[in-house]
């Protein structure tokens, strides 16, 4: 495989291009890490307005009417329903775990099973989030698709 890199004139004008024989799950996850580094989403803390880029989110989670998104370091309030959420970003790699949580799968780094066919995924930071039986095969249909 080569990689080519040129100078782009302009922020405008910088492009990823990906040339492959077939997508392979290497070159999938390149196109993904690429899609959600160009995305951000707003998010709050207090009176201060933040962009967040999706790649750096773990989950999104709703408590009572409030939405939050959760990264390493900090919980930030959305203003999107986790519908919204779960819908804008499923071809990001999040996917619902729960009635109460979207997660980003590419944040996970170990599963553990729980008690009536659910199971805990243990997130990058350390932090374990409940995976409902109602959502589970869906999270392993979408892991088994790469």
């Amino acid at each position: 495989m080569r990689l080519t890199i040129r100078k782009a004139a302009s922020p405008e004008e910088e492009q990823v291009i990906l040339e492959c024989v077939e997508m392979t799950k290497d070159f999938e996850d390149i196109k993904e890490y690429v899609l959600m580094k160009g995305n951000v989403v707003v998010g709050y803390i207090e009176e201060r307005v933040y962009q967040i880029p999706l790649s750096d989110i773990l989950y999104f989670e709703a408590v009572g009417e409030q939405v939050f998104a959760y990264t390493a370091d900090d919980i930030y309030s959305i203003k999107n329903r986790l519908y919204e959420i779960e819908e804008l970003y499923s071809d990001r790699k999040f996917i619902r775990c729960s009635k109460s949580v979207v997660v980003n799968i590419l944040k996970i780094e170990s599963f553990r099973p729980a008690l009536d066919s659910r199971f805990y995924a243990k997130m990058k930071n350390g932090e374990e989030i409940l995976i409902s039986r109602m959502y589970a095969k869906n999270i392993k249909k979408k892991l088994m698709e790469g």
